[in-house]
């Protein structure tokens, strides 16, 4: 099952989404916004791909943010700004098999792909 995190209205999330269903492969989406996160879904993200690579500072979230939020961020701090605002999450984040994908840049979209060949 691959279960796909992001919100409905991400292009790069829907993308992700036509890939998964035009590959086939029983999935799930998760509306970040609608849902937020399950429980312990966040320390496992960062844990696996660190603050760095989750963290969308092109996000309107991000810059909407006061300056002395965003100044100085350590992995606690960040770690607890994703969990207040998880639209600060970069989208989308995909799990399958025990491995984890930020984003859908076209390294992701091959590693994707290698994830729906049975």
């Amino acid at each position: 099952m691959i279960e796909i995190y992001g919100l409905k209205n991400c292009d790069s999330c829907r993308k992700a989404l036509q890939l998964v269903q035009a590959g086939g492969a029983p999935h799930r989406f998760h509306d970040l916004r609608a849902a937020g996160l399950p429980p312990g879904r966040l320390a496992r993200w960062l844990d696996a791909v660190g603050w760095e690579t989750l963290l969308n500072r092109r996000s309107t979230t991000w810059r909407d943010l006061p300056e002395m939020e965003k100044d100085g961020l350590d992995a606690g701090r960040a770690a607890r700004l994703l969990e207040l605002h998880p639209t600060l999450i970069k989208r989308p984040v995909i799990e399958a098999g025990g491995e984890i994908i930020v984003g859908l840049a076209p390294p992701q979209q091959e590693t994707l792909k290698a994830m729906m060949v049975p």
